[in-house]
């Protein structure tokens, strides 16, 4: 077993995320490593200032635009986007992933019975809807409100339930979005023709578990509702776990001040150890500025610090308290950690003015007051804010929120 300190752990995960120590992806070539890295783009509908997943691609490559992953998805068609757990995955995992469609279909243990259900109670939608498909090639949800052809079912809501089930049982996979809303096709037309087949279910459920691990850096594989919703086996999660430590796919971490262990990937082991000794990895130096340099902000769905991960990893408590009650908010409704070198220092509230190009900031809080006093944290706050407000084609940032002088005068001043 190989035992590392929090230090080495931290640096290890954002590393392995593209977080640390800085940007080292550029462009739309970029955006496919840095989508392969990070193993799965959560995907979430909500914009207040940007979606989540364009946020998190953001802070991972240079010169990120929004949309650019929709390229590399839909029109290059290197990832596919799936799941009750919404995200976007590599092209060529495909067959892996269709044994867990097909078993949504089928029914069975470690499987969301909702789907396997929906095949019974909306038999006669599935089929219209199949036969649509056929005739007109692409289908969104809009498409089918008033569809004459599904009158005599339950409306426009039944056909997209029946959309729905078509897509987590891979029949269908979504062609392209226009304005978040999938516009789906079958299979056949979106996938290429040498990944559209299943893979051996324990290859499978194996690169399941390696990919949970591989997405978290250091893992502990626990039921978790968006674990299960990943397709990870818990049911053989143990004797899965059992071969790939025998076979040296996986090895035990043991991080001082935590009580479990975890696992990484084996192939990582030295990776860890050059860590453990403060060598940064070749493959991990940056393009150009460091975290150091400039700070990061984290999208609220990151997987290094959203659904409390932030508090063992960092001491920094993050809640995304977008869907609680406004007088339970601790701080904001839309509230981004940011990152200095790394650790995670400080957060904002923000609201974006799109008629005035203006990015107000609503409220700012630092962990430590001290830094508002340090002018490497204001340089490298101000720089962070000079490239987020260009990213959201905001060409003011009204600032005024900020207490600390140094602070609001460096990122009032940094250029637009």
């Amino acid at each position: 077993m190989l035992t590392i300190d929090i230090d080495t752990a931290r640096r290890f995960i954002l590393g392995k995320q593209g977080l640390w120590p800085g940007r080292r992806w550029r462009g739309i070539q970029g955006v496919e490593q840095a989508m392969r890295a990070m193993e799965y783009l959560q995907l979430d509908p909500l914009q207040i200032i940007a979606r989540s997943q364009e946020i998190q691609l953001h802070s991972r490559v240079l010169d990120y635009s929004p949309g650019l992953w929709e390229q590399v998805a839909y029109e290059q068609r290197k990832f596919f986007d799936w799941g009750g757990w919404l995200a976007a995955r590599p092209m060529d995992e495909l067959p892996h992933w269709r044994v867990i469609m097909h078993r949504e279909r089928d029914g069975g243990a470690d499987i969301d019975s909702r789907i396997h259900n929906m095949a019974g109670e909306h038999a006669g939608a599935i089929e219209e809807v199949r036969a649509i498909l056929q005739e007109r090639g692409l289908v969104s949800n809009r498409d089918m409100e008033g569809s004459a052809r599904l009158q005599r079912y339950r409306g426009s809501k039944e056909s997209t339930l029946a959309l729905y089930y078509l897509w987590r049982t891979g029949e269908v996979m979504t062609h392209h979005r226009e304005n978040f809303e999938r516009v789906y096709a079958l299979t056949q037309a979106v996938a290429p023709a040498h990944l559209i087949y299943e893979s051996n279910e324990a290859d499978a459920e194996r690169f399941l578990i390696k990919k949970e691990i591989s997405f978290f850096g250091l893992a502990r594989i626990n039921r978790t509702a968006d674990a299960f919703f990943r397709g990870v086996p818990f049911s053989k999660a143990k004797s899965i776990l059992k071969a790939l430590l025998a076979d040296d796919e996986i090895i035990e971490v043991q991080v001082e001040g935590w009580k479990a262990v975890h696992y990484a990937l084996g192939d990582e082991a030295g990776l860890l150890s050059d860590l453990s000794a403060g060598r940064v990895p070749e493959a991990w130096k940056p393009l150009e500025k460091t975290t150091t340099d400039e700070v990061v902000f984290l999208a609220p769905l990151d997987p290094v610090s959203a659904r409390g991960r932030a508090s063992g990893l960092f001491g920094f408590d993050y809640v995304w308290e977008v869907y609680k009650p406004e007088h339970q908010r601790r701080f904001g409704y839309y509230t981004l950690p940011i990152l200095w070198g790394d650790r995670l220092v400080a957060r904002f509230d923000a609201r974006l003015d799109r008629k005035t190009r203006t990015l107000h900031l609503l409220g700012f809080w630092l962990e430590h007051k001290d830094l508002g006093q340090d002018e490497a944290f204001a340089e490298a706050l101000a720089g962070g804010f000079s490239r987020f407000t260009a990213f959201l084609g905001a060409g003011t940032l009204d600032s005024s929120v900020i207490e600390e002088p140094l602070l609001r005068r460096r990122v009032s001043a940094s250029p637009e």
